[in-house]
């Protein structure tokens, strides 16, 4: 039996996917990430650290990572924009604009 090792091109190709799935996406699985639901709320409420666990559920192997090696952050843009960013053990992947 060969091993197959998880590099970190497939996770950022596993977090990349489920970025561009939107939640229940799937018929019978809550799969996939609810950005919308981030916006219009305060940060403080919880609300990206509930969606970094759905991420780390929907993508187990995340859980491996050890603390702090997934994280949200929003970057201000001119003018009154915010783009959010996924960081993955150092990989930066941007979250897809909501339309």
């Amino acid at each position: 039996m060969t091993e197959t090792t998880i590099t970190a091109e497939d996770i950022q190709a596993m977090v990349t996917h489920w970025l561009h799935t939107p939640q229940n996406g799937y018929l019978g699985s809550g799969y996939g990430q609810n950005t919308k639901a981030l916006l219009q709320l305060p940060q403080l409420d919880g609300s990206p650290e509930e969606y970094l666990q759905k991420l780390k559920d929907d993508v187990p192997i995340l859980k491996a990572l050890p603390e702090g090696g997934v994280n949200l952050y929003g970057i201000h843009t001119a003018p009154d924009r915010l783009d959010l960013v996924i960081e993955v053990a150092g990989r930066t992947l941007s979250i897809p604009a909501i339309k």
